[in-house]
């Protein structure tokens, strides 16, 4: 014989629900982990002008290059849901950047170049210009980056000030804001 809804225990439906609420609370945590707020890796104050990367045509750059502007870099791949939104922003920043401050996006993809080039020429919009790392540990110096996107943010000496996984609308510009009003 079937069980109807009146003999079943009450009991099932809460240990039902409990259930759904726990795999969406674990759940929650794995994507907080790897897209949200992070405060992982090097601590404010940490020397980060050898921090080496790639542009387009191989040229290898470092932060060092930044001294006496404020950097903004950010840490991202094609392939990462938060990052395509963040990256409008990143990009506008970087379209802004003046005497002041700096924007370097660097793209982790395993395929480096060919991910990122076709990626950027399907998005001409955004107008970006990427960097790749110049090598497996040449982003050592930021310390473990276990979420992308990460942005970190450098003052005018080479030193981390924050960072940060994810995206949150707005964060980046109120950071640079903020660090360059911190002379």
């Amino acid at each position: 014989m079937a069980a109807t809804p009146e003999s079943q225990s009450p009991w099932r439906l809460v240990a039902a629900v409990a259930l759904v609420l726990g795999g969406l609370a674990l759940g929650g945590l794995a994507l907080l982990r790897l897209h949200g707020s992070s405060s992982e890796g090097a601590p404010a104050g940490t020397d980060v002008r050898s921090v080496a990367f790639m542009d387009a045509q191989g040229q290898r750059h470092t932060l060092a290059e930044f001294q006496g502007k404020v950097v903004l870099v950010d840490v991202w791949a094609t392939w990462c849901p938060p990052c395509r939104r963040s990256l409008p922003e990143v990009a506008a920043l970087q379209r802004a950047e003046n005497a002041d401050y700096a924007v370097v996006p660097i793209s982790v993809d395993n395929g480096g170049w060919d991910d990122v080039k076709p990626f950027l020429a399907q998005h001409p919009e955004l107008g970006l210009t990427a960097y790749l790392p110049s090598g497996p540990r040449s982003l050592d110096a930021f310390g473990p980056i276990t979420g992308i996107p990460t942005t970190l943010l450098v003052d005018r000496q080479g030193r981390l000030i924050r960072r940060w996984s994810g995206y949150f609308e707005g964060r980046d510009k109120q950071a640079l804001d903020e660090a360059l009003k911190a002379r």
